[in-house]
C-alpha cells in the first residue's frame, strides 16, 4: 500500500524522530511511505493535490491538530497518532478542540503512546464514531431515548421508574450502576463478563446474558415472571447491604489510613 505520513518534521524534535520510526516500521512491512512535513501545507486542498500526485491510498497523521486537520474531507482513509501537545495543549483551546473532534470523527483509528494520553483524549473526545452511530440508531428506534449526564439524584429517580437496568459493557471492573440498581430495587440484566459476574449471580441477584438472543429471551422472561422479578430484587438489595455497605467501606478506609499513620511514625 502507498501511504502518506504527515507530521511536523522540525529537526531534532520528538515528532520528527517518531515519524522516522513509524516510517521505518511501515516500510519494513512492505509499504511505500511518503513522509511529508505538515508545515509545508496550508490547507486540505494542497494535501488533496499531493494525494493525487503521489497516488496515495491511505494516510497517517502524527499530531491530531497540526497534521490531522489537513486530512479532513479526502477520499482516502486515514488514522491519527497523538503527538502529545495536541492532547496536552491544543485541546485547551476551544477552536482547536472543536477541529480535532471533527478530525477524529473521520479517522479510522487513533494511537496513543501512553495510558495517560489515552485517558486524556477520552476525556476530551468521547468516541465520536460510536457516538454518532448510537445517536442515529436511537433516532430510528421507537420508544428509545438517549439521555445525557444528570445529577445522581435525578438519575436514581429515573432508574426507579424503569423496569430494569441493562449493563452491556464488554469490560468492567466493578459496575457502580449495577450496585446502584440493586440498592434501588430495580432488576439487573448484565452481560456475562468477569466484572459483572463477580457482582451478579445469575437468577439470584440478576440475570446474565452472553448474546443478543439470550438477552431478548431473559428480558421477556423477566417481564412475564413477577415471582422471578421479586426474588431478584430482594436478593440484590440484600447482597448490596451485606457486601457493599457504605458504612463498612468507610470504616475499612479509616482503618487503612490508620495503618499509614502508624507507618509514618516508625
Amino acid at each position: 500500500m502507498r501511504l502518506l505520513l504527515l507530521a511536523v518534521l522540525r529537526p531534532h524534535t520528538g515528532n520528527a524522530v517518531t515519524a522516522q520510526r513509524v516510517r521505518a516500521h511501515l516500510e519494513a512491512a512492505g509499504h511505500v511511505c511518503v513522509l511529508k512535513d505538515a508545515f509545508d501545507f496550508g490547507s486540505p486542498s494542497e494535501i488533496a493535490n499531493l494525494i493525487l500526485a503521489e497516488n496515495c491510498e491511505a494516510a497517517l497523521a502524527l499530531h491530531l491538530y497540526r497534521a490531522g486537520r489537513l486530512l479532513q474531507g479526502h477520499r482516502i482513509p486515514f488514522g491519527i497518532i497523538f503527538g502529545g501537545t495536541d492532547v496536552n495543549e491544543d485541546a485547551k483551546q476551544k477552536e482547536k478542540n472543536t477541529v480535532m473532534g471533527r478530525v477524529l470523527e473521520e479517522a479510522r483509528f487513533a494511537v496513543a503512546f501512553t495510558e495517560s494520553m489515552k485517558e486524556m483524549a477520552q476525556v476530551q473526545w468521547v468516541d465520536p464514531v460510536f457516538t454518532r452511530e448510537v445517536k442515529a440508531k436511537v433516532k430510528r428506534a421507537a420508544g428509545v431515548r438517549l439521555i445525557g449526564e444528570m445529577p445522581q439524584g435525578d438519575l436514581h429517580a429515573a432508574v426507579k421508574n424503569c423496569f430494569a437496568v441493562v449493563n452491556s459493557s464488554v469490560s468492567e471492573g466493578m459496575s457502580a450502576a449495577i450496585l446502584e440498581a440493586m440498592d434501588l430495587e430495580v432488576p439487573v440484566l448484565a452481560r456475562n463478563i468477569p466484572g459483572n459476574a463477580a457482582v451478579v449471580r445469575h437468577e439470584v441477584t440478576g440475570l446474565l446474558f452472553s448474546t443478543p438472543q439470550e438477552f431478548v429471551h431473559l428480558a421477556k422472561r423477566l417481564v412475564s415472571d413477577p415471582a422471578l422479578e421479586k426474588e431478584i430484587v430482594t436478593n440484590g438489595k440484600a447482597y448490596v447491604r451485606m457486601y457493599h455497605s457504605w458504612q463498612v467501606e468507610r470504616d475499612t478506609y479509616q482503618q487503612l489510613i490508620r495503618k499509614l499513620e502508624g507507618s509514618s511514625e516508625d
